[in-house]
């Protein structure tokens, strides 16, 4: 099975005057194509370093970060801007949607900057069905639910086919009911399209509905129940059904 992220030794160092906090000390993680995988633990432990790192949005201090073979830690500005539009998909906690656009300017945006703002449509149509929001695109965030906005904001990530789709606390502002919603259909936007997931998340609840679990504390990877075998093969992506 295809690598698609991978990080060696990867730290991240933050100062402020003569203090040094070790935010991640050494990681090292490999993400094969299609896999949906929870990276999880307390505040504090590094995830949040650790996603704004996978998704080119920090730099490391130390180690490397390969996405499809390339080493992005060494990249300047302008090449994890690329990176970041043409590779990554993101999902964040509070949404995140453009207040004065529809949901689908909100999704149009995103591929105006992708550059493939008339490409797509059959997927995007695809994505659209699945997160149940084909009615929804002529209204403004405020006319929607939360559970609706966080489906338009991963509709928008998803938009453009990215290798990979890193959703940081992707349910932590949604009532149980919703966040059962959200997390059975990135379940099956994995099954259907075979999409690369990162979850990142400190709610042991949301990792039954992934096929991997990574644990850090302490800057450091603490458990991994890879399921991969040695040759690359997948043993069993049975998960419990929330449907």
């Amino acid at each position: 099975m295809k690598t698609l992220l991978e990080t060696i030794d990867l730290r991240k160092t933050y100062k402020s005057g003569k203090i040094s906090v070790e935010a991640l000390r050494g990681i090292n993680l490999r993400i094969r194509e299609g896999e949906l995988t929870a990276i999880m633990g307390p505040s504090g432990c590094g995830k949040s370093s650790l996603m704004h790192i996978l998704g080119a949005m920090t730099k490391a201090t130390a180690g490397k970060v390969l996405i499809e073979g390339s080493d992005i830690a060494g990249m300047g500005d302008d090449e994890l801007t690329r990176i970041r539009r043409e590779k990554i998909g993101f999902v964040f906690q509070k949404f995140n949607l453009l207040p004065t656009l529809t949901a689908r300017g909100n999704i149009d945006v995103a591929r105006y900057l992708h550059g493939s703002r008339n490409g797509h449509e059959a997927h995007l149509a695809e994505i659209l069905q699945l997160l149940m929001i084909e009615d929804k695109m002529r209204r403004k965030p405020f006319e929607l639910s939360g559970g609706e906005q966080q489906r338009v904001a991963i509709a928008r990530a998803l938009a453009v086919k990215p290798a990979i789709l890193l959703a940081d606390e992707p349910t932590g502002s949604l009532d149980s009911r919703n966040s059962e919603i959200v997390l059975n259909m990135f379940r099956e936007l994995n099954r259907r399209f075979r999409q690369t997931i990162i979850l990142v998340t400190h709610n042991p609840e949301l990792v039954t509905y992934t096929d991997r679990l990574v644990e850090m504390r302490d800057g450091l990877i603490v458990s991994d129940n890879d399921p991969w075998d040695t040759d690359g093969e997948l043993a069993d992506r049975s998960a419990p059904s929330h449907v």
